[in-house]
């Protein structure tokens, strides 16, 4: 019988081209299936075969737990006393276990044996398929749409398959069955059905991945290609650098009468591709993405990571683009934040602001309007610009003495001191882990504090609605801080969770 086993394990480890480890595995488990059915409770069962001779041995398992545990009564646990029983030195979560008698190889369920089997084989294919693809770095999988599932397709190239879900599809494309279709390797996920390629035609990355493959300058080094933003099947931006100085590296992308840039719209469902400068400065590089729209003026705006970008009334709708299209692609290909306005709302902004320092100055500095002016006039708009620019600069200020310096900065250090008592007043109660969270500032805490939530669990059960209306924050950033918040609720789940798929198998 044992010869039989080994004869079992060589051919399919042949026929399937996997290990011969994963086959007695999974030879292993079957035997262990069938030998718990003899039992009418719930037991642990290990098999163990021997890879020379093919001689098995079944062996009965129970975990050792307190004798207090208020859970500890069923069929694959046992009491440290109970344990001792059977083990002396048995001590606390060892895992004891005695021989019992086999079952018969030739008795065994044939079908639930040979299920197990294929499974488990299917499973170390899939996973052999998976780490030699991986292993050749390609980002790109080209393939046949084998089948639909639920909107979604699968894609089969060679061995492989992968999944592009129907959200990763160009919206204007309808696949079908047996067409030929390209796309970004997004991520992999490992389910129930093992480890499976998840691939995407709308992320950013596909689009730089495709100019990589038609611009030969890219593989090569001597172009890069800095970002990309897409509205997928209708418009995209990338941003291209060379340090070449022989190279234009915008007219390299688009090809000889543009057939580079015209291969990469046609994979992508006709999707319109302006291609950009990119620039080390940020403002010269929102400028370059805004384009066609002719830009009159900006300013940065450093500590918000925001620009107000100054255009005239006939480039305000072009900036703008249809449905907020092209300012919404130059925000994400820069990074930046970007507000468009025209010269009038610039103005009336401007003095909205140049109005709100003044009255912070003449408040917390206790000083007339003029002398507000002249510190705005000289580009001062913080109370920590007052406090703690060096000295030498605000005595270059003509209409201001030595004293006068002096007093201005003694009040604005004590004005910020004063502010920073009652910020640290604001926050008592506050949970130190709250003020830990990616991207939380004390002002937001603040105000979280003030509207009665001071744990992360106060954050993560707020909606993003609600978080707004208590901070102010936009919809996305309020969406990212709900989700750190609620991120130690999913990490103590998931020790949980892999005990107990650990305890099942």
């Amino acid at each position: 019988m044992s010869r039989e086993i080994l004869l079992l394990v060589d051919a399919l480890a042949r026929e399937k081209n996997v290990n011969r480890d994963v086959v007695f595995g999974a030879l292993e488990l079957a035997l262990a299936s069938a030998t718990k059915k003899r039992f009418t409770e719930d037991v642990d069962v290990r098999v163990a075969i021997d890879r020379d001779t093919g001689e098995y041995q079944a062996f009965r398992r129970w975990r050792v737990l307190p004798d207090d545990a208020p859970d500890w009564i069923n069929a694959q646990m046992l009491s440290v006393e109970e344990a001792q029983d059977r083990k002396p030195d048995a001590k606390l979560d060892d895992v004891i276990e005695e021989s019992i008698e086999n079952v018969p190889f030739g008795r065994i369920g044939a079908q639930t044996a040979k299920q197990v089997i294929l499974q488990r084989i299917r499973d170390a294919e899939r996973e052999q398929i998976l780490t030699d693809f991986l292993s050749r770095g390609d980002e790109l999988v080209t393939g046949t749409v084998k089948r639909m599932e639920r909107g979604s397709a699968i894609v089969e190239s060679g061995r492989l398959e992968a999944l592009l879900p129907r959200e990763h599809m160009i919206p204007k494309e309808n696949l079908r069955i047996g067409d030929r279709v390209r796309a970004w390797v997004m991520k992999i996920e490992r389910g129930i059905r093992g480890p499976q390629l998840v691939l995407s035609r709308t992320a950013p990355q596909f689009i730089m991945k495709l100019f990589e493959l038609e611009v030969p300058e890219i593989e090569e080094g001597l172009l890069e290609i800095k970002s990309a933003a897409r509205d997928p099947g209708i418009r995209a931006k990338i941003a291209v650098h060379t340090t070449d100085r022989r190279i234009d590296p915008i007219g390299t992308c688009v090809g000889m009468r543009g057939s580079r840039v015209q291969s990469v719209t046609q994979e992508l469902a006709g999707e319109r591709v302006d291609i950009v400068l990119w620039s080390a400065d940020p403002a010269q590089f929102v400028i370059g993405a805004l384009a066609p729209a002719e830009v009159s003026s900006i300013l940065v705006d450093e500590e918000k990571h925001a620009m107000d970008v100054v255009v005239d009334e006939e480039n305000l709708a072009i900036a703008i683009g249809r449905s907020g299209q092209n300012v919404r692609l130059a925000s994400e290909l820069t990074g930046w934040t970007i507000n468009l306005m025209t010269k009038e709302e610039s103005s009336k902004k401007q003095e909205e602001e140049g109005a709100r320092v003044k009255n912070l100055f003449t408040e917390k500095l206790d000083v007339d309007e003029e002398v507000a002016a002249i510190l705005i006039e000289e580009g001062f708009a913080t109370l920590e610009e007052v406090a703690y620019v060096p000295i030498n600069e605000m005595m270059e200020i003509e209409a201001f003495d030595e004293n006068t310096v002096n007093e201005l900065r003694s009040r604005a250090r004590n004005a910020l001191l004063v502010q920073a008592i009652a910020s640290e007043e604001s926050l008592e109660g506050v949970d130190p882990l709250l003020l830990q969270l990616e991207g939380m500032e004390a002002p937001l805490v603040a105000k979280l504090a003030k509207g009665g939530i001071k744990t992360r669990d106060d954050l993560a059960d707020l909606a993003v609605d609600e978080l707004g209306e208590l901070t102010g924050l936009d919809e996305e950033r309020a969406k990212k801080l709900i989700m750190a918040a609620r991120a130690h609720w999913f990490a103590e789940e998931a020790p949980a969770g892999a005990a107990q798929k650990k305890e099942a198998a």
